[in-house]
C-alpha cells in the first residue's frame, strides 16, 4: 500500500474514532437509560438491549451483517468497506469506552437534546469522509436504487418512524417517549444538515442584463468575486441577454445586487440559496476520491 493510501487510511480511522465517540456518548450515556426510542439500527439495538440484554454495540454489528451483505451490490465495494470499518469502530466505542464515562440521569428532554446534537455531529463527521455507520443507510440506498422515484428523505423518514413506533410499542409504552424519539430524530437530521451543508451555505445570484461583461467586472472589482457569463435570450423580446452567475456569501449579496443595478438599471437579479459552495474562494473539496 502506497504512503498516500496509508495516510488516508490513518485519517479515516481517526475521523471514525472522533465521530464514533460522539455517537457512542450520545447513544450510551444519554439515550440508553433515558427511556425514549431512537431511530436507526442504534434504536433497534437499544430495543434488543432492553428486551434481551444484548450490548448495544454488538447488537448493532449483528444487525448490520445480514443487511450489509444483502445490500452489497447496491453500495459498491469502496463505500461498503469504508462503512464496515466505521460501523465496527463505532460499535466497539459504544460497548467499551462509553461505559467508562458517567451516564446522564437527569431530565429526559435534556438527554434527548444532547443525544441529538452529539449523534448528529458524529454522523456528519463520518459522512464527510465518504463513509457511514451502516444500518438503515444501507437499506435507504438499496431502496433508492430499486425505487428511484422515491427520495432518500421519504425513505429515511419512513424507516425512522417505523423504528420509533416499534420501540414505543415493545419497550417504552408511553406517548412521552414517542415524542422524545421524534424530537431526537428531527434534531439529528438538522444537526447533520447544518454541519454538512450549513457551514458553507451561501447565495447564488443570477443577473440578467445586456451588459454582462461590465456587471461581471464591477462585481469582481468591488467584491472580489468572479462570475460566469451565460448566454440567454428574452422570450418576449427575442433579444440576446447575458446571465451573470455569481456565487457569494450572505454578507456580499447586498453589494452585488446594488452593483448590478448601478451598471444596468434595467437588469434584474435572481437570488437563490446555495447549500454548499466548493472551490476557489470557498471551501476546498478535501473529500477522498
Amino acid at each position: 500500500m502506497k504512503k498516500k493510501a496509508w495516510k488516508e487510511l490513518g485519517i479515516d480511522v481517526l475521523v471514525d474514532i472522533a465521530g464514533g465517540m460522539l455517537i457512542a456518548i450520545g447513544v450510551y450515556n444519554f439515550a440508553l437509560y433515558a427511556n425514549f426510542p431512537v431511530a436507526g439500527f442504534s434504536g433497534i439495538a437499544i430495543i434488543l438491549y432492553h428486551l434481551f440484554g444484548i450490548p448495544v454495540g454488538i447488537g448493532t454489528v449483528l444487525l448490520n451483517i445480514p443487511v450489509a451483505l444483502f445490500c452489497y451490490k447496491f453500495l459498491g465495494r469502496k463505500f461498503f468497506f469504508r462503512s464496515l470499518k466505521s460501523t465496527i469502530i463505532t460499535s466497539v466505542l459504544i460497548d467499551s469506552v462509553a461505559p467508562l464515562l458517567p451516564v446522564y440521569e437527569g431530565n429526559r428532554l435534556l438527554a434527548a437534546l444532547c443525544m441529538g446534537v452529539l449523534c448528529g455531529s458524529g454522523y456528519a463527521v463520518i459522512f464527510m469522509r465518504g463513509s457511514s455507520t451502516g444500518g438503515q443507510d444501507f437499506i435507504s440506498v438499496a431502496i433508492r436504487k430499486v425505487r428511484p422515484h422515491m427520495t432518500l428523505g421519504v425513505i429515511t423518514f419512513a424507516l425512522d418512524m417505523a423504528t420509533i413506533l416499534l420501540g414505543s410499542i415493545l419497550v417504552f409504552k408511553e406517548i412521552d417517549g414517542l415524542i422524545y424519539g421524534i424530537i431526537v430524530t428531527y434534531l439529528v437530521a438538522t444537526v447533520m444538515d447544518k454541519i454538512l451543508y450549513g457551514i458553507d451555505k451561501g447565495k447564488m445570484a443570477l443577473v440578467v442584463t445586456e451588459h454582462g461583461e461590465d456587471v461581471a467586472k464591477k462585481i469582481d472589482m468591488y467584491s472580489g468575486r468572479g462570475s460566469t457569463i451565460l448566454k440567454g435570450m428574452g422570450s418576449y423580446s427575442g433579444k440576446e441577454k447575458d446571465v451573470v452567475m455569481c456565487a457569494c456569501n450572505n454578507k456580499q449579496m447586498y453589494v452585488i445586487k446594488k452593483l448590478a443595478l448601478e451598471v444596468d438599471p434595467n437588469s434584474f437579479t435572481i437570488i437563490m440559496e446555495s447549500n454548499e459552495v466548493v472551490g476557489e474562494g470557498f471551501k476546498e473539496d478535501i473529500s477522498p476520491v
